[in-house]
């Protein structure tokens, strides 16, 4: 197969630090950037000998005929202009999440894209965790499932100086951490029918501290008498400033639970890893049963196979690895947090 082309809109933390690093380990080719900052620029010429350096997107797209798929990793609240823009030039393209900082602005993606094809980038359904998730649920080894916990914790008491932390519009946990843990939650257990939520801003001038409550419509608790009492409810935590993360998942159910406790970097340790002391190599979590630990087989997976399917995607050799009304579902159960948040109420979706 022939190596898939891509030019990347943005080349910062997102555009280099992580779409650029999966186009190259699913072996992919950057042929353009649109980058502006001196320091990028001298990095992506660096990453990808050969790559053209735009300066703006219409710039880029007179230049179609370089690459097969567009990457759009800019600022959360520049991408409905640079999805509109790639639309009306007809290249299919990658939208990071989150699709737009709204669900209305979401809306407007996918009606602006018409019949240009595009996905968006929910690169963590490939991630092990996730995948040894859904085979432990699927093999009924927790037995009826009641409650999905998630939390993505950190402790970084001084903001990183980065739009992320600064946009009051784009920036913020909810949108950043908030579409991954929104998506691993419908993902595994349905549809999300109402949201109760808690934002603080702590330390930034947007939400860095998040609770997200999730009402699902399928699965269920089982009471005493044997009756369904409803569906699964997630409960998803989002902070910057947790000196001491909690585990990393848990799962309940009647049958036992799922846990894993270990995090992906230095300031998101957590004190549960002491748990993982004896996890034999090749395992990702426990099935837990009180005082009784079972570790489970790692399932085959990584980040870089949402790359490889978009390969296969632009080849004519599959579908698209996400379908964008799944991001516009998302978008509206995160719209449904802020305003459960600002009226201190549950909110139906």
């Amino acid at each position: 197969m022939t190596s898939t082309r891509y030019a990347l809109i943005g080349y910062g933390g997102s555009g280099r630090g992580i779409h650029s690093r999966l186009i190259r380990e699913a072996g992919g080719t950057v042929t353009d950037v649109v980058v502006r900052n001196t320091g990028r620029r001298a990095q992506a010429a660096g990453d990808w000998p050969g790559a053209r350096l735009h300066d703006d997107v219409s710039h880029l797209l007179e230049s179609r005929d370089r690459f097969d798929v567009v990457v759009v990793a800019s600022p959360s609240h520049l991408h409905v202009e640079h999805a509109a823009a790639v639309s009306g030039a007809g290249v299919p393209f990658v939208l990071d999440k989150p699709i737009a900082t709204d669900a209305a602005s979401a809306r407007e993606v996918v009606a602006a894209a018409g019949s240009t094809p595009f996905t968006v980038f929910h690169n963590r359904r490939w991630d092990p965790e996730q995948l040894t998730l859904a085979a432990v649920v699927g093999r009924g080894e927790l037995g009826e499932v009641h409650t999905f916990e998630r939390r993505w914790e950190r402790f970084r008491p001084v903001p990183r100086d980065r739009w992320k932390e600064n946009d009051p519009v784009g920036g913020g946990l909810l949108l950043d951490l908030g579409p991954h843990l929104v998506d691993s939650a419908t993902r595994l257990f349905g549809r999300v029918t109402a949201v109760s939520a808690h934002l603080r801003a702590l330390t930034t001038p947007t939400e860095d501290d998040v609770f997200l409550e999730l009402q699902h419509a399928d699965g269920g608790a089982v009471d005493g008498a044997g009756a369904v009492t409803g569906g699964v409810v997630s409960r998803l935590w989002a902070g910057s400033v947790v000196g001491a993360p909690g585990p990393r998942t848990r799962v309940l159910g009647r049958g036992g639970a799922y846990l894993v406790t270990t995090y992906e970097t230095a300031s998101e340790a957590s004190p549960f890893e002491v748990l993982d002391a004896d996890a034999p190599a090749g395992s990702e979590g426990w099935v837990v049963r009180g005082r009784e630990k079972v570790a489970v087989p790692r399932a085959r997976g990584g980040h870089a196979d949402f790359y490889r399917l978009v390969a296969a995607w632009v080849a004519g050799e599959g579908p698209a690895p996400v379908d964008p009304a799944d991001a516009v579902r998302t978008a509206e159960v995160l719209d449904a947090a802020r305003v459960a948040a600002r009226e201190g109420r549950r909110v139906e979706v």
